[in-house]
Parts: structure tokens; sequence; C-alpha cells
């Protein structure tokens, strides 16, 4: 697995755990059980391979880092997304955003450049180009103004 994919993975769990009654380590657990992962790939061929220990341990940092900072996430994004609101950004922007402000912030041995990338990437690919476009004006902006 890749770790493209492994950061799909983590947008995709970062996005549903504040809908759970679920901690992100109980998600995880449940999510990455023996029984539970193989019919994820059922709806995803993104989770048809397991992933191996390195990208388990981003997935879990990530995701677990996601939601212990997601106060501090949100209010850079809507300090940076200049005239919108943050409860009209789709939450899919929202949970593409955080994984890679969080990447920036908190995980130095990630150049910036491929956290906005790759959230562009992921943004294309769920959303619409001019949310693209949005998300990465939005950490490019976030970028200059937090990274000095």
């Amino acid at each position: 697995m890749t770790r493209t994919a492994a950061r799909e993975i983590a947008m995709h769990f970062s996005f549903s755990v504040p809908y759970t009654d679920m901690s992100a380590r109980e998600l995880l657990e449940q999510r990455f059980s023996p029984d539970y992962y193989p019919t994820l790939a059922q709806e995803y061929e993104l989770y048809a391979q397991y992933p191996e220990e390195n990208n388990m341990e981003y997935i879990r940092d990530v995701v677990s880092g996601i939601v212990e900072h997601a106060y501090e996430l949100d209010s850079y994004i809507e300090k940076y997304s200049r005239g919108w609101r943050f409860e009209r950004i789709s939450r899919t922007a929202q949970a593409i955003m955080r994984l890679a402000m969080y990447e920036i912030m908190y995980m130095p041995s990630i150049p910036d450049g491929a956290s906005v990338n790759e959230a562009v990437e992921l943004a294309k690919k769920y959303e619409e180009q001019d949310v693209a476009s949005f998300v990465n004006g939005i950490l490019g902006s976030f970028v200059r103004g937090e990274k000095k």
C-alpha cells in the first residue's frame, strides 16, 4: 500500500469519527479488525490491501492527531477561508484540509508541498474542481501565513 492510499484511508476515518459514538482509537480497532476490514473492500477498492505496519502507524497517528487537534485545525480552516463560514464548507473538504494541516503542523518529515498536493488530489477525487481549487487556496494561504 502506498502512502497516498494510507492518507486517503486516514481521511476516511477522520471524516467518520465525529459521526460515531467511538473514540478514534476504538474506530480504528474496529475497522482494522480481521473480521471488519475485508468488508470495506467490498465497497472501496482502496481497502483491498491491509496496510503494512509503517502505514498503519501513520494512519493511527494522523487520525488520532486530527481528532485531538480538531478545534485548532478547524480554526485555521475558518481563518484562511475568507468569506466562507466553516459550516458552508463540505465535510469532505474539511476532512481533507484537516489532514493536510495536521501533516504540515505536526509531521515535519512530510514536506509541506507534498501535503498540499496530496490534499488537492484527494479533493479532485471526491469533490468538484472548484472545491479542489478552494482547498489549494486555503492550504497555500495557511502555509504562507503559519509557516513563516
